[in-house]
């Protein structure tokens, strides 16, 4: 192997990690092959610092199968001294043409919405564990109840980065 090969792979290796520094917690869970209204989606994750301001993303992977220009969600999250701040969201996943926003190749794209932090600097306001729980609430035009199972969403996904300054 020649020297430069060897410092292109230390230098890409030390870019990779300081760009995943600034993500301080981020997962995903499978619902495929559709996401079942009773399937709760649920993070935990432990906050210790109070004083940083962060940005909270719910991210989806979805397929073809996704017919919805609207994705709507329920959320709770539970903070450590047992509040709860729950909220009902409305995400745009298509474009008017009907082609889907998001990121990737045709057959799965990527999806990374922002939960809180987008308006003004997100501060937790307690030290400990939290817990985050995420439902979907999609439903057809003119239907008042959501759909059963909601098709073309493969996976469900939480992450928390630090604020970009």
């Amino acid at each position: 192997m020649t020297l430069n090969r060897i410092l292109f792979y230390i230098i890409s290796f030390c870019m990779l990690v300081s760009c995943n520094e600034e993500i301080v917690f981020s997962k995903y869970m499978s619902v495929k092959p559709a996401w079942d209204i009773e399937n709760f989606v649920s993070y935990k994750f432990d906050i210790s610092d109070t004083t940083a301001p962060y940005d909270l993303f719910l991210k989806f992977r979805t397929n073809h199968k996704y017919e919805f220009s609207n994705l709507f969600l329920y959320t709770a999250l539970l903070y450590p001294s047992g509040k709860v701040e729950i909220d009902t969201l409305e995400y745009l996943m298509s474009r008017p043409d009907g082609s889907m926003l998001g990121h990737g190749n045709m057959s799965v794209k990527t999806h990374k919405l922002w939960y809180k932090g987008y308006i003004g600097d997100f501060f937790f306001s307690e030290t400990g564990n939290y817990q985050l729980t995420i439902r979907h609430a999609t439903r057809k035009l003119g239907e008042v109840d959501p759909v059963k199972f909601l098709l073309g969403v493969l996976d469900v996904g939480f992450s928390i980065e630090s604020a970009k300054k």
